[in-house]
């Protein structure tokens, strides 16, 4: 993946929204998005509050209608009428943020690798997001702007995304490694997945990186370069190798993807997870997973 400008600090963002000669190719979008046992309204929020000039993208809307999984990637003149209606180009510079917890390091980066498999790379992360934005007191408005529809003309780059075929077939091959973004309880088979009927642990050989372990809680922003190769090599992950990202339904999964790509790193997602892969599996291709006949 490229790396244009891929993490922005609020001051940078501050200083672009401000300047309207370099605002006029800037698109912000807000892609907040809260699990469902959050009860939280993230489009209810926005229109509250936001960063001037941000429009609202929805991971929930811009998805797959047809997959029985949540927010899957949607097709790509879907993505690209979605997008478009935002007011996004080819040539437009797009800087996604989330109002999350845990400094928009969440569903931010699924915005972001959503623009990359669609072969936009000219779109960064807002490092620290929304909170640290509203930390560092830059104004926000309840005001949401008209923009002009735009064409934007998409490419899907295929080697960004993985199938559950790919990982089934991975099994055998080990031609990549797993990293699995969810938290350690539940990877290990040993705290509840938010979904009903899922089942808790993991894909045999994956390792684990909860997402929040690569934000500085202090700085409310991104670990240094040196941090983040810590931590990838702290779990046996060879950044030399192939790697793929997942997690519970294909949004922390791209926080990894993000981290490594800091690094330099190409980190495909698996799409539809550790929901897909529980429903499709069979118990042997689970690890960690306590099942019915067990208990």
């Amino acid at each position: 993946m490229s790396r244009f400008q891929s993490l922005v600090s609020t001051k940078w963002l501050f200083e672009r929204i401000s300047n309207s000669n370099k605002a006029s190719k800037l698109r912000i979008l807000d892609s907040t998005f809260h699990l469902p046992k959050a009860k939280r309204d993230a489009f209810g929020e926005f229109k509250q509050k936001h960063i001037p000039g941000a429009q609202f993208f929805s991971i929930v809307d811009c998805c797959d209608p047809d997959s029985q999984y949540e927010h899957m990637l949607p097709k790509p003149q879907d993505f690209a009428k979605y997008v478009g209606e935002l007011g996004i180009s080819n040539d437009t510079h797009v800087v996604v943020y989330d109002a999350s917890d845990s400094y928009g390091f969440f569903s931010a980066q699924r915005a972001w690798w959503m623009f990359h498999v669609f072969g936009h790379e000219k779109v960064s992360v807002l490092n620290g997001g929304f909170k640290k934005w509203c930390e560092d007191e830059f104004p926000t408005t309840d005001i949401i702007e008209h923009v002009e529809k735009e064409t934007l003309i998409p490419k899907l780059r295929s080697e960004l995304l993985k199938r559950y075929e790919d990982i089934e077939n991975n099994l055998s091959t080990k031609a990549f490694q797993i990293i699995d973004a969810r938290g350690a309880d539940r990877f290990n088979g040993t705290g509840p997945e938010p979904r009903p009927g899922i089942k808790p642990g993991h894909i045999p050989s994956a390792k684990n990186i909860p997402y929040g372990s690569v934000v500085d809680k202090n700085k409310g922003t991104l670990k240094s370069p040196e941090e983040l190769k810590k931590i990838f090599h702290s779990v046996g992950v060879d950044l030399e190798q192939p790697l793929v990202a997942s997690c519970g339904s294909g949004v922390s999964a791209c926080v990894l993807s993000f981290a490594a790509s800091t690094l330099g790193k190409t980190v495909p997602v698996y799409d539809g997870a550790w929901v897909e892969w529980y429903l499709r599996s069979t118990p042997e291709q689970r690890a960690c997973c306590p099942e019915e006949d067990q208990e």
